[in-house]
């Protein structure tokens, strides 16, 4: 069920009477019943997927945490009788068996989110390695189901029971509330990846019916409707033309559709985030933002701290730390200090573990060599950049640029170019073909696109480039607002006439040209196949 068909609003309308009609005390359980459905909708054999993360993390859950009480109850009881080493035993063995449970939860979750997205990838590598060596043999692929969303409800489980193993979280212990924990329909389709401690505050609470919080709700959707069907489905039309046909659409193509797709993905995942958040709130239910004016920062670190930045936190809270905390890591860490030096040396395991988490991030992002050197590229861009940290000081402090407007600014241009970059990976089929096309760019002499006429044969009319220009402008004027704070408390405050035409006119402005085109079928949020 996408976020931008008519079953949608109609299922959320449907629900959101419902839910402030019903007694209170059951709107977590309604919502329960309506995720499960919205889940069993999208293909009833995604709900096997599901219900076994839900069923053996909770359990495990609930397992952990009751070691841990097992074990405050013993010791209490034998205060006395046990000597300091005793406890010391007793606690380790404690631990271990907690660890083996944690282990347990997550073999088998990450296991079943590799066999399902990661299998075809090995296989077709293994086939190409067989084929390299001369061997005639070649394996199948397999035929695996590939459940809505699992990558986003797999990590939002195994943060819960990380927590719950840390003790910074209490183990659910309501196994209903919990399921509606990981089901829950707005971020199931592309997240954000809540963590259990911000999510239950609101998700399982009774909450009366209120105007004010239903249309703030209902104002977040129409302006993800209107960045995803008036701007992300309009370009995606040219960037499709290119980036499906390398061998005509070279050179200075390459840089349009670099940008285009930068466009392009901006309003379809932040679009489908704000109707995320919107149909929520709609609800009474907080969820957590995911983006903040990315395209304003001014290095790719900082791109990072404001794109996806519930998955940025995920991988610092869960792989970074961890890793770089290790009892092998910090052995390591001593090894490099007095071989290479304090100043090289305490930054090998901080790089190391950079690496594993943009390797991960890479393949989390897609079974594809392309996403693995995207992730990588990331990781090598970031490394190199705080090698040059030192550089970069001494510049600013000879030339005075920081508080300048126009460095500023090249800074912001500097890190789009070099994000756009990197998206390449994203586009086309493989490695290879985006070298190629990156050398073409760099090589090809057809600059004189960019002026004359050229880019109306992309299937994007002069009026398409209108729309796309001025839906841009909207983007940047509400970003540069969202600095004063929200941009929808400050519309609150005007007299109700404006707030009526600028509600009205977005309204118009969706129905009116939003990219539906012929037999429509809005396309699917890029993020849908995570």
């Amino acid at each position: 069920m996408l976020f931008t068909s008519y079953e949608f609003l109609g299922f959320l309308a449907v629900l959101s009477v419902l839910y402030y009609i019903v007694p209170k005390r059951f709107q977590w359980s309604l919502l329960l019943l309506a995720s499960y459905l919205f889940y069993f909708m999208a293909n009833p054999y995604y709900l096997i997927y599901i219900v076994v993360t839900t069923l053996t993390i909770y359990f495990l859950g609930c397992r952990i945490e009751g070691l841990q009480e097992e074990q405050s109850l013993y010791l209490k009881a034998h205060r006395e009788s046990l000597g300091k080493e005793e406890k010391k035993t007793y606690k380790r063995g404690i631990q271990k068996r907690q660890r083996r449970l944690l282990l347990a939860a997550l073999l088998l979750n990450l296991g079943i989110l590799a066999v399902v997205k990661y299998t075809n990838f090995v296989i077709g590598n293994v086939n190409g390695l067989l084929h390299f060596l001369g061997n005639g043999k070649e394996l199948q692929t397999l035929d695996l189901l590939l459940p809505m969303g699992i990558s986003f409800y797999t990590f939002q489980a195994v943060g819960y029971i990380i927590d719950v193993y840390r003790g910074t979280c209490s183990a659910e212990k309501n196994p209903f509330r919990f399921a509606l924990f990981v089901s829950f329909f707005p971020q199931l389709v592309q997240g954000p990846i809540s963590r259990f401690g911000d999510l239950s505050r609101t998700l399982y609470g009774e909450h009366a019916f209120q105007w004010e919080k239903v249309s703030r709700g209902l104002q977040r959707i129409l302006w993800g409707y209107f960045k995803k069907l008036v701007i992300a489905d309009r370009i995606l039309t040219g960037v499709n033309e290119i980036v499906r046909n390398p061998e005509a659409y070279g050179g200075a193509y390459v840089l349009v559709g670099m940008l285009f797709y930068a466009l392009e993905l901006y309003a379809d995942f932040t679009g489908g985030i704000d109707i995320t958040i919107g149909a929520a709130q709609c609800l009474g239910i907080e969820v957590a933002e995911n983006f903040n004016r990315p395209y304003f920062s001014k290095s790719i670190k900082e791109y990072w701290r404001r794109w996806h930045m519930t998955m940025g936190t995920w991988f610092t809270d869960y792989i970074f730390y961890p890793i770089s905390a290790c009892q092998p890591m910090l052995k390591l860490s001593r090894f490099s200090r007095r071989h290479l030096g304090e100043a090289l040396g305490k930054r090998v395991p901080v790089y190391l573990s950079s690496f594993a988490v943009w390797l991960a991030t890479g393949i989390w992002h897609g079974a594809s060599w392309n996403f693995i050197v995207w992730g990588l590229g990331n990781w090598g861009v970031i490394m190199i950049s705080q090698e040059l940290e030192p550089l970069y000081r001494k510049f600013h402090g000879k030339f005075h640029v920081e508080n300048n407007a126009g460095f500023r600014f090249f800074q912001v241009v500097r890190t789009i170019l070099l994000m756009s970059c990197l998206r390449a990976f994203d586009c086309y089929r493989d490695v290879p073909l985006t070298f190629r096309m990156f050398t073409s760019l760099l090589t090809a002499r057809n600059w004189n696109i960019l002026w004359d006429g050229s880019l109306m044969t992309l299937g994007l009319s002069r009026t398409d480039y209108g729309i796309l220009t001025a839906g841009m402008l909207a983007l940047i004027l509400v970003s540069l607002l969202q600095r004063g704070g929200s941009v929808r408390e400050r519309i609150a405050r005007k007299p109700y006439i404006l707030r009526f035409a600028i509600w009205y006119g977005l309204f118009l402005t969706v129905l009116l040209m939003g990219a539906y085109g012929i037999g429509y079928d809005a396309s699917q949020f890029i993020y849908n196949q995570f």
